[in-house]
C-alpha cells in the first residue's frame, strides 16, 4: 500500500530479512537492546523511559566502535532506558551530527533515525482528508473493526511511510554524492513493529516484526549470504545488530554481548529461536515473555489479568484509530478476534505463525499442541534462566534490592532465586485454582519477589482465592515491601475486602517511591474500573497530589472521569 522506491532499490541492491524482530516492542526497550548488546530484560533496562544503571566495564556498542577508531554518529533519537547514557557514548549525537564530521581517511558508523512513521505521525494532520490510498480501500487486519477513523489512520500511515522512504532516499543519494556507497554497507530497519493499536507494545509479530534490508558492496560480496534481490529466511533480533557489526568490522565482540553475528568473518551458525520481552509500557505494567521460531510463536503472559489494550494515554491522545477501537468495543460492535484486545488475556498463547500471520487463532489449549506447547514452554524457561531475566522483580524494588551494585550484578548473585521465582509466576499467570495452596505456601516465602507473584497469583484468581485472604490481609497492611501490599490490596477487592485494600494504597501514595506509586495509582485505576472503589474516593486520593510522568497520566485519567 505504500510506494516506498528507494527501499525498492536498495532491497534490489541487498538483501531482505524476512524473519528479522525486535527483542522489545517499544522503541526505548528496543534500543537499549541495540545500544548494549544485551537483551534489554538481562540488565533491568526493559521498562519504557527509564533509567537504570548497568555495570561500568560493559562498554555500549558505539564506545566500542569508536576505541577501534570509527567515528561514530547518531541523527537524533537516543532513547535508551541505560543511566547515563545519551549523546556522551557517540563522537556526535545531534539533529547535525554526520560522518561528514569525521577526520580525513577515518572510518565512520552513522545512524540516522527518521520519525516520520512514528506513532505520532499516524493520525492525519487537521485539514488533511486526500490520501494516495483512498481509506475505503484499504484492507484492514482482523483485529481492526471498520470504522473511517481506522481506515484514515491506516491510509495516512501509508503516506507516512512513502515520506520516510523519501528521507531514506535523501540519505542513500548523499552516500553517492560523497563517493562512499561503494564502501559503506548499509542497514535499514525500523525500531520495533507497527504504529497503529495492536502493533506496538505487544509481543505478537505485528508488534515484534521489523524491515531489514542490508546492501553490501561488490567489494564484500563474499559476505553476502544470497545474491542481491534475494529474500533472507534466516532468524535474527536486534541483540544480534552489534555483534554483526563488530564482525563485518573485524572487531572482537565484548565477552557481555549475548548476540549472535549473522554476517562478516566471525558469522556463527544462525539461531533457532527468537526470545522476545515487554515489561512496562508507558504509565502501565504487563510483563510477558515470548519464543519466536520460524514457525510458531509462543507467548507467556505474566499479566492475565490485565488486557493487551490497557488504557495508555499516548496512543488515546494521539490516535483517532485507537479511540475508535475502543469505542466500538464498548458498543458492542467488535466480533471476538477484535473484542480480545480489550479483555483479560490467556496465560499462554500459541500461534501457527505461518498459517496465521496475525495470530488470531490462540492455539494453547488445543490437544494437539499439547506437545509443542510444552517444548516451547521449556525453551522459554532456558532462556529466563540462561539471560538471568530481571523481569520478575517489581521495578519498584530495584533500588533497594541492588543496593550499592547494579541490578544486573544482583541478578546474577544467589540472592536472586529465579528457579523459585519462575515456578511460582508460572502457576500465579497459569489462572489454576488448584495450584492455590502452592501461592499461600509462596505467600509467607522470605523472598518479596516470590511473596509478590504469589499475591499475582491470587489477583488472578479473584474471588477463587478466597482461602487466601487473611495472609493477603497481613501483606496488604504490614509487608515490608510496597509492591507486595499494593498487588495484595488490589486481590482484596475480589475477596470484600475493599477497605483494606484501599487504606493499603492510600499508604503507598502517600509515601512510595515513584514505581511503587506507580504501581499503587494502576492498581487503584484498576480497582475503580472493577467497582471494588467508588469513583469519588478514588478522585480523592489522587487529588492534589504532584505527580510525574508517568504517573501523572493516571492521576489525569481518574480525575477526568465520571459516572
Amino acid at each position: 500500500m505504500a510506494l516506498t522506491p528507494n527501499l525498492d532499490k536498495l532491497a534490489a541492491e541487498g538483501v531482505r530479512y524476512r524473519n528479522a524482530y525486535a527483542n522489545a516492542p517499544v522503541c526505548s526497550a528496543a534500543r537499549s537492546t541495540l545500544i548494549t548488546g544485551m537483551c534489554a530484560s538481562s540488565l533491568g533496562v526493559q521498562n519504557h523511559r527509564s533509567g537504570v544503571a548497568i555495570p561500568a566495564g560493559f562498554k555500549l556498542y558505539p564506545e566500542v566502535l569508536r576505541a577501534a577508531g570509527y567515528y561514530c554518529t547518531n541523527n537524533v533519537k537516543t532513547d535508551y532506558n541505560v543511566a547515563g547514557t545519551g549523546n556522551n557514548v557517540w563522537s556526535e549525537s545531534s539533529k547535525k551530527a554526520h560522518y561528514r564530521h569525521r577526520a580525513a581517511g577515518q572510518p565512520f558508523f552513522a545512524v540516522f533515525n527518521f520519525t516520520s512513521s512514528h506513532e505520532s505521525q499516524v493520525a492525519p494532520k487537521k485539514g488533511k482528508d486526500t490520501f494516495r490510498v483512498p481509506p475505503e480501500k484499504i484492507v484492514l487486519p482482523p483485529y481492526h473493526p471498520d470504522t473511517p477513523q481506522i481506515r484514515k489512520d491506516w491510509a495516512n500511515y501509508y503516506d507516512q511511510i512513502t515520506l520516510m522512504d523519501s528521507q531514506v532516499g535523501e540519505v542513500l543519494k548523499e552516500l553517492e554524492k560523497e563517493g562512499l556507497a561503494n564502501d559503506t554497507i548499509v542497514f535499514y530497519y525500523g525500531d520495533h513493529g507497527g504504529a497503529l493499536p495492536g502493533g506496538k507494545r505487544h509481543l505478537h509479530d505485528a508488534g515484534t516484526r521489523v524491515p531489514l534490508i542490508i546492501r553490501i558492496p561488490e567489494k564484500w560480496a563474499s559476505w553476502r549470504p544470497d545474491a542481491p534481490g534475494s529474500w533472507v529466511e534466516q532468524l535474527v533480533c536486534f541483540a544480534d545488530f552489534p555483534a554483526t557489526v563488530f564482525s563485518l568490522c573485524g572487531i572482537a565482540q565484548p565477552a557481555n554481548y549475548e548476540g549472535r553475528a549473522f554476517l562478516g568473518n566471525n558469522k556463527i551458525p544462525p539461531r533457532n529461536d527468537v526470545f522476545l520481552f515487554r515489561g512496562r509500557m508507558d504509565e502501565r505494567y504487563d510483563t510477558a515473555r515470548a519464543i519466536r521460531t520460524g514457525s510458531h510463536l509462543y507467548i507467556r503472559n505474566y499479566s492475565p489479568h490485565r488486557p493487551w489494550g490497557q488504557p495508555y494515554s499516548y496512543p488515546f491522545e494521539v490516535q483517532p484509530s485507537m479511540r475508535s477501537w475502543f469505542a466500538e468495543y464498548q458498543a458492542g460492535r467488535c466480533n471476538p478476534a477484535q473484542s480480545a484486545y480489550w479483555q483479560p488475556k490467556s496465560g499462554e498463547e500459541l500461534y501457527d505463525a505461518s498459517g496465521d500471520p496475525y495470530n488470531i487463532k490462540n492455539l494453547a489449549a488445543a490437544p494437539e499442541q499439547a506437545a509443542r506447547l510444552q517444548e516451547m514452554a521449556k525453551l522459554l524457561r532456558q532462556k529466563l534462566l540462561q539471560t538471568r531475566d530481571t523481569g520478575f522483580i517489581p521495578e519498584g524494588m530495584y533500588t533497594r534490592l541492588a543496593g550499592d551494585k547494579t541490578l544486573y550484578d544482583y541478578a546474577q548473585s544467589s540472592n536472586y532465586p529465579l528457579e523459585r521465582i519462575i515456578d511460582v509466576a508460572d502457576q500465579a499467570c497459569s489462572g489454576k485454582a488448584d495450584g492455590l495452596l502452592i501461592l499461600i505456601k509462596a505467600l509467607e516465602d522470605p523472598n518479596p519477589v516470590i511473596r509478590y507473584w504469589a499475591a499475582t497469583g491470587c489477583l488472578v484468581l479473584k474471588e477463587n482465592s478466597a482461602p487466601a485472604k487473611d495472609k493477603l490481609l497481613g501483606l496488604a497492611k504490614s509487608d515490608d515491601w510496597a509492591d507486595v501490599r499494593v498487588v495484595a490490596a488490589e486481590a482484596l477487592g475480589w475477596l470484600h475486602g475493599e477497605r483494606e485494600g484501599l487504606a493499603a494504597l492510600k499508604e503507598v501514595i502517600a509515601s512510595g517511591g515513584p514505581y511503587e506509586i506507580l504501581a499503587a495509582l494502576n492498581a487503584l485505576d484498576f480497582m475503580t474500573d472493577a467497582g471494588h472503589v467508588p469513583l469519588e474516593e478514588a478522585q480523592a486520593v489522587v487529588r492534589g497530589l504532584t505527580l510525574k510522568e508517568p504517573a501523572d497520566r493516571i492521576q489525569r485519567r481518574l480525575l477526568e472521569r465520571s459516572r
